[in-house]
């Protein structure tokens, strides 16, 4: 799958989520990326900021937060252009709950595995 083809379908995810909780999103960009970190190869997505959770009255001047989508280790483990696609609709949503400051423990007993 091409990475523009991957990047619709990132985009086709946040598409579909709630517009009152897509509104709630702060500071916050999504990327999609060939490859996580070298010392994380398998992982599908990275949230990388501080969580709406845990953002005080001192939160001013920061960087946005940053959700990556990993691509090629998505395409790996899926077997067909359906699987990809939910699997980067699980990414994305579990990538989107840390921003909201949901930990993965939660989101495992919510079956975002």
């Amino acid at each position: 799958m091409s990475q523009d083809e991957f990047e619709l379908l990132v985009s086709d995810a946040l598409d579909d989520m709630p517009l009152e909780l897509a509104a709630l999103i702060d500071n916050c960009v999504i990327l999609v990326e060939d490859s996580p970190p070298p010392d994380e190869p398998n992982l599908l997505g990275l949230y990388d900021g501080i969580p709406l959770t845990e953002r005080g009255t001192g939160y001013a001047g920061v960087l946005p937060d940053r959700i990556f989508i990993y691509r090629l280790p998505t395409l790996a483990i899926c077997a067909t252009a359906d699987h990809v696609r939910e699997e980067v609709h699980i990414t994305v949503v579990h990538e989107i709950a840390h921003h909201f400051g949901i930990g993965d423990a939660r989101l495992h007993e919510l079956g975002y595995d």
